[in-house]
């Protein structure tokens, strides 16, 4: 065999090994829950690793009934930074259960003899 020759099983035994590990991964990313809060926890949203929005809490505390214009406006904001602060913890959940799978199609994982 010449050093450029391609070994169909071996890549074949790779790529199977590396769509198991993916579907690990994501199944792991479906199965997270992972909080973001805002207001020191006056609202908290759970997210899944995806990002898709589980939950939803808001602290009765941040109500203000003399003032419902205000606490509206309050609350939006607060949901609002919750739900980014909860994404935000996805996606770094994202990079750090997908990203060595993705560097691995080019640097070290899947490698093409020849190519």
């Amino acid at each position: 065999m010449n050093p450029g020759d391609v070994n169909l099983q071996q890549l074949l035994e790779q790529a199977q090994l590396m769509q198991q590990q993916l579907a690990n991964a994501q199944q792991e990313l479906t199965d997270a829950e992972i909080e973001g809060s805002a207001g020191g926890g006056l609202v908290v949203a759970t997210v899944n690793g995806s990002g898709e929005l589980l939950e939803l809490k808001i602290s009765p505390n941040v109500i203000d009934a003399a003032d419902p214009k205000e606490t509206a406006d309050t609350v939006a904001d607060l949901v609002i930074a919750a739900v980014r602060d909860a994404v935000r913890a996805a996606s770094d959940l994202q990079q750090e259960k997908l990203g060595p799978l993705a560097q691995g199609l080019g640097g070290g994982g899947l490698q093409l003899p020849g190519f």
